[in-house]
């Protein structure tokens, strides 16, 4: 079994004691000086966080927080990362929605096999949500950057990550979660990159309170179900763990589209025109198809470099993936094997429609996965 991450017993604002509110002492007119102008809280190396975490780093800052790097003065100063959200009441709001995915996860999967970030605890520092995970090394960008930069991972590697990730996936079906924002920069990998875990569930939802939008997971993992308007559910993840997959052995973005409309010319690029029963589906088609189900491509004009519209009834399969995958390597018949097989698990989970696509079960059986090398 690979490397497992450190645990931690629960303590104080357990996972499953989710408070809603800052402490009482704290004045939020003074938040000017602790926030800065977009309600980031400004972190100072050797500040004391909740009486207990010391900060010794910082290690980056998204769309809802930002994170550090603490050690825990009430556990023999065990590493910690802590996240703290963003001041304002959205953020907040999702901070929250993500301490409740967060638990049902952590409840889902009491021995940590399944792949998934462990919350610690959380609290309130100066009217910011911070929450105490497990400290891991880095993310997989960052991986790909250091490792495998424009030439991407080991297959063997790429198998084990894969596995590792269709697991978080099993966690989230198992818990009726959508993770909705699956790329590289979310599955983060211990100090000996054995063990990985996926993160960041600020975008997740139940699956039954999903609603319909055409810009749900970062552009380059989105589904065609999600810029179609169709109903979507797990089959989302699986699209996003796909593109990821491909990312990580190849080093390079699958579908990197600069709008919905070019995302589904480069889908088909590879997967051919899309099934007229799909387009039927989706609630956004006429921004994409016409009535006669051609498809309207959106691109920029050569010469006048504005945007015209060209009607495409016939969209030719102009990418190989087996191709792609290969590059012109000359591969030992074992690798070639394991390269075969990861294009034929790409082609199930990449499957234009959503019902033909891979099953989490058949995926995480797949001889990809199965077959070690």
């Amino acid at each position: 079994m690979l490397t497992r991450a450190v645990k931690f017993k629960k303590r104080n604002a357990s996972p499953s004691t989710i408070t809603t509110k800052g402490s009482a002492a704290e004045n939020p007119a003074l938040t000017d000086n602790w926030d800065d102008a977009e309600g980031y809280y400004r972190v100072r190396i050797g500040e004391i966080l909740d009486s207990r975490y010391m900060v010794y780093g910082y290690t980056g800052q998204g769309v809802f927080s930002n994170v550090v790097r603490a050690r825990d003065q009430a556990r023999g100063n065990q590493d910690v990362a802590v996240k703290i959200i963003r001041n304002n009441e959205i953020m907040h709001k999702t901070g929250l929605k993500e301490l409740e995915i967060l638990k049902k996860l952590n409840d889902a999967d009491p021995e940590d096999k399944l792949h998934c970030l462990r919350l610690i605890r959380h609290f309130f520092h100066k009217q910011h949500l911070c929450m105490v995970f497990e400290p891991l090394a880095m993310n997989l960008r960052e991986v790909l950057k250091k490792y495998g930069k424009d030439v991407g991972l080991h297959v063997k590697a790429v198998r084990s990550y894969t596995q590792q990730l269709l697991l978080a996936l099993k966690l989230l079906k198992k818990s009726g979660i959508l993770h909705a924002d699956i790329k590289p920069d979310n599955i983060l990998v211990n100090e000996s990159k054995h063990l990985l875990k996926l993160c960041d569930f600020g975008s997740g939802s139940k699956i039954n309170e999903n609603e319909i939008t055409p810009y749900l997971v970062s552009r380059f993992y989105r589904a065609p179900e999600i810029i179609l308007g169709m109903t979507y559910d797990y089959g989302i993840d699986m699209w996003s763990a796909a593109c990821t997959i491909y990312e990580l052995y190849t080093g390079r973005i699958m579908f990197s589209g600069k709008s919905n409309n070019q995302m589904l010319k480069f889908f088909m690029d590879v997967k051919g025109k899309f099934p007229n029963k799909v387009i039927r589906k989706g609630a956004f088609k006429d921004q994409h198809f016409d009535s006669n189900y051609n498809f309207l491509y959106q691109e920029i004009d050569k010469v006048t470099e504005r945007e015209k519209v060209v009607v495409m009834s016939v969209v030719k399969v102009s990418r190989d993936l087996h191709s792609e995958l290969i590059a012109g390597q000359s591969l030992p018949t074992e690798q070639l094997r394991k390269v075969t097989q990861l294009k034929d698990l790409l082609e199930k989970a990449l499957a234009i429609d959503p019902a033909k696509r891979i099953s989490l079960n058949n995926a995480l059986t797949h001889p990809f996965i199965q077959d070690k090398i």
